[in-house]
């Protein structure tokens, strides 16, 4: 979930996990969410709304938090992770996908 460059914390969230990427570069896809643009917004409300319901959204004005970083449609983290935590994080989900790859085997 990203803002714009002008947002540093969204800026260096998005620095972080460019810098992990070529760890993971056949196995993760990223998609940066840039919430002040076209379909941006329709996804920032998606997930505002799966955190919050919509409610939540519209009746209190609970939003997704700025920056965040969400895997599988999960919230990770909304405040910027240390490297090690984020490949912790990675290899969890990729731990969890082979896991269900073998069962269906």
């Amino acid at each position: 979930m990203y803002k714009a460059d002008y947002c540093l914390p969204c800026f260096y969230m998005d620095e972080m996990v460019r810098s992990v990427l070529p760890n993971y570069a056949d196995r993760v896809e990223y998609r940066r969410v840039d919430f002040l643009k076209g379909e941006g917004k329709e996804r920032f409300l998606e997930l505002s709304q799966f955190l919050f319901g919509e409610e939540g959204v519209y009746k209190h004005c609970r939003l997704a938090p700025v920056p965040s970083l969400w895997i599988n449609g999960e919230l990770f983290f909304d405040a910027i992770p240390p490297q090690f935590e984020l490949e912790e994080a990675l290899e969890e989900v990729l731990d969890q996908h082979r896991d269900i790859a073998k069962k269906e085997e």
